[in-house]
């Protein structure tokens, strides 16, 4: 996982997948939040925007990821 944060524009991205890893699809999770898969629908990432102004207040949401039962067992 990498964390990155845009002073700038005040942009938070945490990472789960590859650095620099396109998505091949964006959800929008709430205002703001954005959450981004790749090919498989694995979940690569989540865009917080207004990130100061969202993480003082309680964050809280959902993303429903697909089922990964096969993996599972497999590890």
């Amino acid at each position: 996982m990498k964390i990155e944060y845009d002073p700038l524009r005040d942009l938070l991205y945490l990472w789960f997948g590859i650095p620099g890893e396109k998505a091949a699809r964006t959800a929008t999770v709430t205002a703001g939040v954005h959450a981004d898969f790749d090919r498989s629908g694995r979940l690569i990432g989540i865009e917080v925007l207004d990130a100061s102004a969202v993480l003082r207040q309680k964050v809280q949401f959902e993303v429903q990821l697909p089922s990964l039962v096969g993996d599972a067992v497999a590890a």
